[in-house]
C-alpha cells in the first residue's frame, strides 16, 4: 500500500512539474526602430507591397508566416496592400540562430539606410529523484530576428527601418514560426512608427 502511495505522489509531482514547464510564457521582444519623422516624413498612408530580402537562398515557404504577419501589421498601421502601383516597398528579412545553453546571440544592428541613427529537487518520500533533470535541463534556444525596411519607390529612399528579436527554447510554442512571426511583427509595429533610435522591450 505504501508503494502505491509513493507512486501516486511521484506521478502527481512529475505531472505538476511538466505542466509548469509547458506554461512558460513567450517572453519579451526587443525592438529597435528608426524613422524620418524629424525630416517631415509622414507614415500610415499610401499603398505598399511586401518582398523578401533574400528569396534566392531562403525558403519562401518558411518565411511566408513572417511576410503575412508584416502585411497585416502594415494594414493596421494605415497602409493599403496593392500588388501593383504601390508607393512603398516593405522589405522583409528573417534570420534565425541556434544558441547553445549559456551562449549569447550575435549583435543586431539597425539604422535607416545607414544614414539615420545600431538547487536540487526531489519527491519527499525518500526516493531522491531529481525532477530538474527531466524538465529544467537547459535546452538550446532559437534566436529569431525579424527586420523590415520601408522604401519609397519614387526615390528608392529608406524611410523607416526596424528589427525585432526574440529567443525561445527549442520545442516551445514561441519557437514555432507561426507564433514567432505574429508576435515579432506585432511588437515591431506597436506604436508605429515609434521613437527613432529607441530600443524597447515589448512583453
Amino acid at each position: 500500500m505504501r508503494n502505491v502511495h509513493i507512486a501516486a505522489v511521484m506521478a502527481t509531482a512529475i505531472a505538476a512539474a511538466l505542466l509548469a514547464g509547458c506554461a512558460t510564457p513567450l517572453g519579451p521582444v526587443e525592438v529597435t526602430r528608426f524613422n524620418r519623422v524629424a525630416e517631415g516624413q509622414s507614415y500610415g498612408k499610401g499603398t505598399f507591397v511586401t518582398t523578401l530580402t533574400d528569396p534566392v537562398t531562403s525558403s519562401q515557404l518558411a518565411l511566408s508566416p513572417y511576410e503575412t504577419a508584416v502585411r497585416q501589421e502594415m494594414q493596421r498601421a494605415g497602409y493599403s496592400d496593392a500588388a501593383s502601383g504601390s508607393q512603398i516597398i516593405a522589405e522583409v528579412g528573417v534570420t534565425t540562430e541556434t544558441l547553445a545553453p549559456g551562449q549569447s546571440r550575435s549583435p543586431v544592428s539597425v539604422g535607416v539606410g545607414g544614414s539615420t541613427g545600431g538547487y536540487r529537487s526531489g519527491v519527499g518520500v525518500g526516493v531522491g529523484i531529481d525532477l530538474t533533470s527531466l524538465i529544467n535541463k537547459p535546452k538550446p534556444r532559437i534566436a529569431t530576428v525579424l527586420s523590415v525596411r520601408l522604401i519609397n519607390r519614387a526615390d528608392n529612399r529608406v524611410v523607416w527601418e526596424g528589427k525585432a528579436s526574440q529567443e525561445a527554447s527549442v520545442g516551445t510554442p514561441a519557437a514555432q514560426p507561426g507564433i514567432a512571426a505574429a508576435k515579432l511583427a506585432a511588437a515591431l509595429f506597436a506604436g508605429f512608427p515609434g521613437k527613432s533610435g529607441e530600443t524597447v522591450r515589448v512583453p
